[in-house]
């Protein structure tokens, strides 16, 4: 098969992959909509079920799924701070437990060894190489964004959970009552994560320590200003209704502050995705132009020095555009 017809058959089978999850996310909408509706409800019945079961044995502790017991006890025992990457797991909101991680870093791990030798043609040792940096970098990456997403998608939410509380604290409710009608109001995350407030205060646990045990799992900064707001409240007294207003109000402005840097930064951020692109782009068209001349950049000695050079200049201009566009407001 020669090159151009490579690249038309991975174009082919790009689109046609495309198309389908297309077509199948078009017309599986409706049903996915219910099917999730119904694995909310089963997944909240489940809680409540455990949680009464733990209160009955006295046991508080988090219910942690162990899919491969025996790789997680290794993981436990060779890592010097298991927890934090505990943590790193609960950000994402998904039951993920410190095994499945790990058997799914080792599998990605070896699908990448054993894709580094048979397409790239590379000896035993760059081959393991190559599948360990994939192994640790590619789930790490991929467990980062679905923390950072969830975040986002709370900190979108958050806003209107605290007007949510400050409606309730007008009207007389106690602040337990009020984070459980967020709990109950709120779509997810919010309302996941205030309802497990909600259940820990009812099995017995401390209020305050709930509430900074949430802010640990979330790490989100506005989350961390609500709960000192209700501490210094209940240290100092005051109308905790009008200081969760005036943070509502704090929130959104800094939420219009990133709206306004994102879009102040587009620019950059094309440039990089452009600049980004470009050897990509150029490397298909010679491909299809002059296989041959391209194929000396992976068949040469010489073409793997400049290959790798390449490629490290561009991933540190590449991250260093995205950092200077990246920053707290």
């Amino acid at each position: 098969m020669s090159p151009a017809e490579l690249i038309f058959f991975i174009g082919a089978l790009v689109t046609f992959i495309a198309g389908a999850f297309g077509l199948a996310a078009v017309f599986g909408a409706r049903r996915k909509k219910f099917n999730k509706r119904a694995e909310k409800l089963r997944q909240r019945l489940s809680a409540q079920a455990a949680g009464a079961r733990a209160a009955e044995h006295g046991d508080l502790r988090r219910i942690d799924p162990k899919r491969f017991p025996v790789i997680e006890a290794i993981v436990n025992r060779l890592l010097p701070k298991p927890q934090i990457l505990r943590a790193r797991l609960d950000r994402t909101g998904k039951r993920i437990s410190i095994g499945g991680y790990a058997g799914v870093s080792l599998a990605v791990a070896a699908a990448a060894a054993v894709s580094a030798a048979a397409a790239a043609g590379l000896s035993l040792l760059p081959a393991v190489f190559a599948g360990l940096a994939a192994g640790l970098i590619l789930p790490h990456k991929v467990v980062g964004f679905l923390g950072a997403r969830r975040a986002k998608r709370f900190t979108n939410l958050f806003p209107d959970a605290i007007d949510l509380m400050v409606r309730g604290l007008k009207s007389g409710l106690p602040v337990s009552e009020c984070i459980a009608s967020i709990g109950t109001e709120m779509a997810d995350p919010v309302g996941l994560e205030f309802r497990a407030i909600a259940d820990a205060v009812r099995l017995g646990q401390n209020f305050d320590d709930a509430l900074w045990a949430t802010a640990r799992r979330l790490d989100t900064a506005d989350f961390n200003f609500f709960v000192i707001t209700l501490n210094v409240q209940r240290e100092t007294g005051g109308n905790l209704a009008e200081t969760l207003a005036n943070l509502s109000d704090i929130l959104r402005k800094r939420k219009q502050m990133k709206q306004k840097v994102k879009a102040m930064s587009s620019e950059a951020r094309a440039s990089a995705y452009i600049l980004g692109s470009l050897p990509f782009l150029m490397l298909a068209i010679l491909m299809v132009l002059n296989a041959d001349y391209a194929m000396m950049l992976f068949t040469d000695p010489r073409g793997h020095t400049a290959v790798g050079v390449g490629v490290a200049m561009l991933v540190t201009g590449v991250g260093i555009m995205f950092k200077m566009v990246r920053f707290e407001p």
